[in-house]
């Protein structure tokens, strides 16, 4: 058996490692002025004050608070917290289903009317501007407008995920092979039935996984517009926070842990369902 051949130095050579440092060096005086002008400065968190403080607040962490009147005050904003991103989501929902051809019964049988089309672009522009907006944004214009409460949380959601669910499943739906839609029209089938038979299962998955996702993503976002009172866990947390409640600021993450969990199990068995 020949013995196994040693590479040399040269063979050991990585030929792209010049680039790799160019690349590396380039990056570095990019962000270089991008840190000055953020006055991003790490070595403040190594302050003694500051780690005194962080320390005393985190060490309240443990044990979370668990008495009956908290737990149960928790337990209601939980609730109110999946409510607001339910709710916002099934609005955001149906601002999408406008906004997407493939899911336009006027539009399966043959390429949509110039009056139908015109209309589903200018919606589709509309939803363009309502998603560039922050839905904390959204929640302080709502907030002003209709006063504190989950209504502005549910507004707020709702506008800026309907564009993006809009924007996702106008992508996946007239991405998907229109054959089976065709085909059920050609032998006879209304459009609700290709619409529900033909153009949703080619991608039922996909769509089913994006709008789980969507709702975990809805869950953080009411967390964080109850910063600015929408109601629900983010502004028992915001109460918490205010006056160093480490004990009810760990309890409140815990469930805001578990449910990102919940939502996570609730999209893998819908996966497996749909599969």
């Amino acid at each position: 058996m020949a013995p196994a051949v040693r590479p040399t130095g040269a063979a050991l050579h990585d030929p792209a490692l010049l680039r790799r440092v160019s690349w590396l060096l380039v990056v570095a005086v990019l962000a270089w002025p991008v840190l000055v002008w953020t006055e991003f400065n790490p070595a403040t968190l190594l302050d003694a004050r500051s780690l005194g403080a962080t320390w005393k607040f985190v060490s309240d962490f443990v044990p979370p608070k668990h008495d009956a009147d908290f737990l149960a005050e928790l337990l209601r904003e939980t609730w109110r917290t999946v409510a607001i991103a339910t709710a916002g989501l099934a609005l955001a929902w149906l601002l999408a289903l406008l906004s997407t051809a493939r899911l336009s019964l006027s539009g399966l049988a043959a390429p949509m009317r110039p009056l139908p089309m015109a209309l589903r672009q200018v919606v589709r522009w509309v939803l363009v501007v309502l998603r560039s907006i922050p839905e904390l944004v959204w929640a302080l214009l709502f907030v002003r407008a209709v006063g504190l409460g989950p209504t502005s949380g549910v507004l707020a959601i709702a506008i800026t995920y309907g564009g993006m669910l809009g924007k996702v499943y106008a992508d996946l739906l007239e991405s998907s092979d229109p054959v089976a839609t065709q085909a059920l029209l050609r032998n006879g089938s209304g459009r609700l039935q290709a619409l529900l038979f033909g153009a949703l299962p080619e991608c039922a998955g996909e769509l089913v996984s994006y709008t789980v996702y969507r709702w975990e993503c809805a869950i953080r976002s009411s967390v964080v517009l109850g910063f600015v009172g929408a109601g629900g866990l983010g502004q028992l947390l915001d109460s918490a926070t205010k006056v160093f409640a480490g004990s009810e600021v760990s309890a409140i993450l815990l469930v805001f842990v578990g449910l990102v969990w919940l939502s996570d199990r609730v999209s893998a068995v819908l996966r497996r369902v749909m599969g």
